[in-house]
């Protein structure tokens, strides 16, 4: 169900989150989102992956046509951005899970361009009887390839998946000389498991896997998670504390947003444009709010028993009046286990202003990485 019900309202939605650059539009040229924007006929799952996916189709044409030459890459990154606009924010529809399909394909025909170029990275994964087998994620090294660079892992939320954060975060840590693991937390993307209460899991076989590299220093590991994807890194503090030197929770919930007063006070939160609470339960397995608030309450850490024991470093981050995720959650965790670090930032979810720069800089200092000059 729309959080935006009239089409002029989308569209304004649209434009306000264009012209300040935010997501889900903030790396698409801007006057070919106009235009789609423009030409946009409706919310609907046929509307909306026409408009964009006849974006995507238009910039595939250039990059085609543009083979060998330096607009190359960034024309293959065009499509794979206005394919991601098409399965926005879910693939919920077969017109989306064909669009996540092309926007993965464009992500790695852009990727194979960079230096380094990014490397699709797949590995065995024992899960339990009806799970996957594998996991894929991608591998993007520093520029220069140093030897045995420390290691981000990097993920979003319901919505903002691996791919989107290379953009996001991964370029400017690869900048600051970290390789990056970009992965899809539980229930999105290509992860082999839905959400649950034991669902961090499916990290232990990338621990091991990046433990066994000579290439890579994984007993110098981050883990940065961003909105939902935020509760997994926190998690990961207690339960995989051994591999970790740091994580960032950047957005996510603990224990408060897992109520069911706060799922009922954010489920139709304005920083959504459509599909909020659809794109909650479907990490479960479900479709509806009342999906979700049947199974999200397994996720609270505090319930779990888990704040109260040892953690690797952590920093909280989040936006001081998130409608989202409760800001609430950061205060709940200073009162619990191990000292913690906190930044709270103007703006709504996630935080505005240099949130990123600041993440990007605590983790580096844990690591012993030196700041820019």
């Amino acid at each position: 169900m729309a959080q935006v019900s009239d089409l002029e309202a989308g569209r304004a939605w649209l434009r306000a989150r264009l012209e300040r650059r935010a997501h889900p539009l903030d790396h698409l040229e801007a006057g070919a989102a106009e235009r789609t924007i423009a030409a946009l006929r409706g919310l609907d799952p046929e509307s909306w992956t026409l408009a964009w996916g006849g974006l995507a189709d238009e910039f595939v044409e250039a990059a085609e046509a543009a083979v060998g030459t330096p607009r190359e890459r960034e024309l293959w990154a065009q499509a794979y951005q206005a394919s991601f606009l098409g399965r926005y924010p879910i693939p919920n529809h077969e017109l989306k899970l064909a669009q996540y399909a092309r926007a993965r394909e464009y992500f790695m025909r852009a990727g194979a361009l960079e230096d380094p170029p990014v490397e699709a990275i797949t590995i065995p994964f024992e899960g339990h009887e009806g799970e996957g087998d594998h996991l894929r994620f991608y591998l993007t090294r520093p520029m220069g390839n140093p030897s045995r660079p420390p290691v981000a892992m990097v993920w979003a939320g319901i919505d903002t998946w691996k791919e989107e954060m290379h953009l996001r975060m991964g370029a400017l840590l690869r900048s600051r000389g970290f390789a990056v693991l970009l992965v899809d937390m539980p229930g999105v993307g290509e992860s082999p498991v839905l959400a649950s209460a034991d669902a961090e899991r499916q990290w232990t076989p990338i621990f091991e896997w990046l433990a066994n590299r000579d290439d890579l220093d994984g007993s110098r590991c981050a883990a940065i998670g961003g909105s939902f994807g935020g509760y997994w890194a926190m998690k990961l503090a207690y339960t995989h504390r051994e591999y970790l030197s740091c994580a960032v929770n950047w957005g996510g919930g603990v224990h408060i947003t897992y109520t069911p007063e706060w799922q009922q006070r954010s489920r139709n939160a304005s920083s959504y444009l459509m599909d909020l609470m659809n794109a909650r339960a479907r990490i479960f397995g479900g479709k509806t709010f009342e999906d979700y608030v049947a199974r999200c309450q397994e996720l609270s850490l505090l319930d779990q028993g888990l704040l109260d024991q040892p953690n690797a470093p952590l920093l909280l981050v989040n936006g001081r009046n998130d409608l989202q995720n409760s800001i609430d959650d950061i205060y709940l965790s200073l009162d619990h286990g191990d000292p913690k670090s906190v930044r709270v930032f103007d703006g709504g979810h996630m935080g505005e202003g240099p949130v990123v720069p600041t993440i990007v800089a605590w983790v580096s200092s844990q690591l012993g990485i030196a700041a820019t000059p």
